[in-house]
């Protein structure tokens, strides 16, 4: 497959995680007992692969008070991408990599836009309206990048400055999924991969789906822009790592057994496509 040349590497910078000053005094979003942003899975593992997954939980703090949505919302793909979770641990597992997980709901702060977006912390989702994020004052949407945002995406950060130290290879791979019918509109593809310019995982990975005969998405259902997506473009593009933004339809991961089909499948697929950057 016809390999796209890497971008320029260069180093993050603390501006690119937080372009705006430190919180106004708004006291602290996380009460002591509820969980951090951040989870960690197989925080030690050795592979060149690593994963994020940006919309695993449906988490609130307690002090945003569901946010004065009904609990039935949470169980949608406006709250955070289903099924997601499990299939990364599995992928994860099969790949002996380390996993990035973010806790909390997207309609709490969304880790996949940079903090400038009109939609990192959207006002209305799918339709429906989100009555605690409307007219937010700074103080508030600073308080929820401090706690939430940055926690999530200095880890990663980290993991990243720890490889260059050493000069360890990284492949990165983004972990969705997303619903199977929007807008009154099914969606036909079972699988998507997103990139930009740097292609040299998306084209392998596309020919090997289409080669078994899966419907998959070139940057559908979604397409990967400035302000729809941060990994990739920061961690990804702007550093010149190998990287590929993975979607899978809702129902196909509802179920363990769906979880660890599409790992067992993804795991094959992401080391031969990555061969040269594996060793």
């Amino acid at each position: 497959a016809h390999r796209t040349p890497a971008p320029a590497r260069r180093r993050p910078t603390r501006a690119t995680l937080d372009p705006v000053s430190p919180p106004f005094d708004v006291g602290p979003l996380l009460a002591p007992d509820e969980p951090p942003a951040l989870e960690t899975f197989q925080a030690d593992a050795s592979s060149p692969f690593l994963l994020t997954c940006d919309h695993a939980g449906r988490a609130v703090p307690r002090r945003l008070a569901n946010l004065e949505l009904d609990d039935e919302h949470f169980d949608t793909h406006i709250a955070w991408d289903l099924g997601a979770a499990g299939f990364a641990r599995a992928l994860a597992e099969r790949l002996v990599a380390p996993l990035f997980l973010q806790r909390y709901s997207r309609l709490v702060i969304d880790c996949n836009r940079p903090l400038d977006a009109g939609d990192s912390i959207p006002e209305r989702s799918g339709g429906v309206e989100i009555p605690a994020n409307q007219g937010l004052d700074e103080g508030s949407r600073r308080a929820r990048a401090q706690e939430i945002f940055r926690p999530y995406h200095s880890a990663i950060e980290a993991e990243l400055e720890r490889r260059r130290a050493t000069g360890a290879a990284v492949v990165l791979v983004t972990l969705h999924s997303f619903t199977p019918r929007l807008w009154d509109r099914d969606r036909p593809w079972q699988t998507g991969i997103l990139s930009r310019q740097d292609r040299r995982l998306a084209e392998p990975l596309l020919a090997a789906l289409r080669a078994e005969g899966w419907t998959v998405g070139d940057n559908e259902p979604y397409a990967v822009t400035p302000t729809s997506d941060y990994a990739v473009n920061v961690y990804g593009e702007a550093l010149g790592h190998p990287y590929v933004e993975l979607e899978i339809r809702q129902d196909l991961l509802a179920t363990a057994a769906g979880q660890n089909e599409w790992a067992e499948r993804y795991a094959r697929l992401l080391r031969g496509a990555a061969a040269p950057w594996l060793g």
